[in-house]
């Protein structure tokens, strides 16, 4: 592989054997007439295959890092701080971070954030074989871990623009859809056992997964971002540009009131069930069961979201699904025994992949190349931001009107987005990609 100019010989050879993955290499532009199938896309492949082992590293981290304070501590608090302090590092980075990626090479970003990363879990393998592990050596990982992913994540949104057809980006977003859900299963069963076999075990693997995505992006041959003359804009004024856009584009304006309603509604039930099976006296493990079952309707939504997405118009998943997501979690209110609730539940996260791969797509095709970090951040921070006020609720409302009330509560914050993403001009006259 050349990292320079590609001679003519061998963009003669590209030619012949006709790569989707390298069509189009230099220009920044996506292949046309007609999009090869993504499979065939070997950029995309590149993408995919070494996120889908970041991302499985990082789900077995995440359970072992707890494990690791509680071993060392044994205080379920400090045990706690080491997840804030990680979520608290990636969202005080976030609105920075995508303004940053759209003025930097986010081929680089994404190399850099991934090697600092796998420096990061490979300094906390030393520490633990040498018995040197700490509270603070941890929370300055966490720290590291939370505000790389900031960058990493609105650099791979970005790039992904110009790796797929603007035609076919919600079925892109869909397999990427996929692999989160997969590693969200995956992932705390392989930190446990791992952790099992040693402390500094799951660390390790994740550090290794780093180094693969790194070399999967290293790997991927088209450009990340388009040229652009302009002389960038001051940090601040970029991050303020960001939010006018989103601001002043109806669809995404819309997404500011639907995504933190449906994102706090769907945080809060997972809550209250947990909550709810605990005070009918189900056993801890089956509670854990449960929860796997419910993220096994969100794979298999993601699974069927490409055949979906063609089938449906945009408008009708959006507005169709989030009146059926509120039917159904109103029916887990009166529906007797765990595993039904858990059964209606599941059912309710299943359209949840095909709706956000769509809103998703539509989002990065319409968002100029220049600007797609500030938006993605923009987007990815406002949408959490009733997300931790959702256990407090939750846990209130149950404390007040019991199981039943708290899945009504949330069932009528969906019912309250439904309504919005109906009346919204901004969904109902989307443009079709």
């Amino acid at each position: 592989m050349t990292s320079g100019t590609t001679g003519d010989a061998e963009r003669a050879d590209q030619a012949e054997r006709a790569d989707p993955g390298d069509a189009a290499e230099g220009t920044g532009e996506a292949p046309a007439d007609p999009p090869v199938p993504l499979h065939r896309n070997r950029d995309f492949r590149r993408l995919w295959v070494g996120q889908a082992c970041s991302e499985l590293g990082s789900g077995a981290a995440g359970l072992a890092y707890p494990l690791l304070v509680l071993a060392l501590t044994g205080s379920p608090i400090q045990a706690g701080l080491v997840g804030t302090v990680r979520m608290a590092a990636s969202t005080l980075s976030g609105l920075p971070a995508g303004a940053l990626v759209d003025r930097w090479n986010r081929r680089r970003v994404m190399i850099g954030c991934e090697a600092l990363r796998a420096c990061a879990a490979l300094g906390l393998v030393a520490a633990i074989l040498g018995g040197r592990a700490s509270l603070p050596l941890i929370l300055a990982v966490a720290v590291v871990e939370g505000g790389a992913g900031a960058l990493f994540g609105p650099a791979q949104t970005a790039a992904v623009r110009n790796i797929v057809p603007a035609a076919q980006l919600p079925t892109a977003v869909a397999r990427n859809e996929a692999r989160g859900y997969a590693a969200e299963l995956a992932g705390p069963p392989l930190g446990g056992a791992l952790f099992a076999v040693a402390r500094w075990v799951p660390f390790l693997v994740d550090a290794v997964s780093y180094v693969v995505s790194l070399v999967a992006v290293w790997l991927i041959r088209r450009p990340l971002r388009a040229e652009h003359s302009e002389r960038p804009e001051p940090l601040g004024r970029a991050v303020w540009s960001g939010l006018r856009f989103v601001v002043g584009e109806p669809f995404l304006r819309a997404m500011l009131v639907l995504a933190p309603l449906v994102n706090a509604a769907f945080a809060g039930v997972l809550f209250v069930l947990v909550v709810v099976l605990l005070q009918r006296g189900t056993p801890p493990a089956a509670v854990g069961a449960v929860q796997s079952a419910i993220m096994v309707g969100g794979l298999l939504g993601a699974l069927a979201a490409p055949w979906l997405q063609p089938r449906i118009r945009v408008q009708a998943l959006v507005i169709g699904f989030l009146w059926v997501i509120t039917g159904l979690v109103t029916a887990a209110a009166f529906v007797p025994g765990s595993y039904p609730v858990a059964v209606l539940l599941a059912l309710a996260i299943l359209p949840a992949p095909t709706l956000n791969a769509a809103l998703v797509g539509y989002q990065i095709a319409i968002t100029p190349d220049h600007m797609q970090g500030r938006v993605d951040s923009a987007i990815g921070l406002l949408a959490q931001c009733l997300q931790p006020l959702a256990p407090l609720l939750g846990g209130a409302v149950v404390a007040w009107w019991g199981g039943r009330g708290g899945f009504l509560a949330f069932a009528g914050i969906l019912a309250v987005a439904a309504v919005v993403a109906s009346l919204s001009k901004g969904v109902r006259k989307l443009r079709p990609l």
